[in-house]
């Protein structure tokens, strides 16, 4: 089974754990693009969706999906998003395609987080794939001086903003053995807006498409 076959396996997985009628949370990504494409192919029952970035907006309202804001929607029954990296502890990597702000802040505001991967990324140890801070502008240099003394090498994102207007910093060469502490620690440095480890609020549920089929993981 090809990657995107099994990206597609656990998008299609996850529509089970989407109640009926309620708002969901919906995340950004290629494996959360199926997503969206399988709510509109089974006609999925839902009040609206609450999304994490623009391109995801586009892509529910091409589906004929209500996009709803955040501060109308409320608490969300679950929210769908995928992982750049995923551990079998439920910790995240994420913020590949930009959108972890956003990100974080729907998963926060739901009960349930179902995540939703291939198998190429779930891991042992977190890291691999270069963790993305976003960042004031201006706090740019600033806040990459504090992720060298951190021991990782950080690397401006080359011509990206956020949907935010932020720049994000990618920090590579980190092996993350603490990974709820590495969160707070970014967290506390002046000019970060968000960094992309989901640790100290990790996925609920993880399903993970393989060549046998969905793997689901839970704490």
């Amino acid at each position: 089974m090809s990657i995107d076959s099994q990206k597609q396996a656990a998008a299609e997985a996850a529509l089970q754990y989407v109640p009926e009628g309620c708002c969901i949370g919906v995340g950004t990504g290629s494996t959360v693009n199926h997503f969206i494409a399988a709510l509109a192919r089974h006609r999925v029952p839902i009040a609206g969706a609450v999304s994490s970035s623009e391109a995801s907006t586009r892509l529910l309202q091409q589906a004929r999906i209500e996009v709803i804001d955040l501060n109308s929607a409320g608490d969300i029954e679950i929210y769908v998003d995928g992982a750049d990296e995923a551990t079998r502890h439920l910790q995240l990597i994420k913020g590949g395609g930009g959108a972890l702000t956003r990100e974080k802040i729907v998963a926060a505001a739901s009960r349930r987080f179902i995540c939703i991967a291939d198998q190429s990324k779930l891991v042992d140890v977190l890291g691999r794939f270069p963790l993305p801070v976003e960042v004031i502008p201006m706090a740019r240099s600033y806040v990459a001086r504090q992720l060298v003394k951190l021991g990782g090498q950080p690397v401006l994102r080359e011509g990206f903003n956020t949907d935010n207007g932020n720049v994000i910093l990618d920090i590579h060469n980190l092996k993350i053995l603490d990974p709820s502490k590495l969160e707070s620690q970014l967290n506390e440095i002046t000019g970060v807006v968000c960094n992309g480890l989901f640790a100290r609020r990790g996925a609920d549920t993880l399903l993970i498409g393989t060549d046998r089929g969905v793997d689901v993981l839970k704490p």
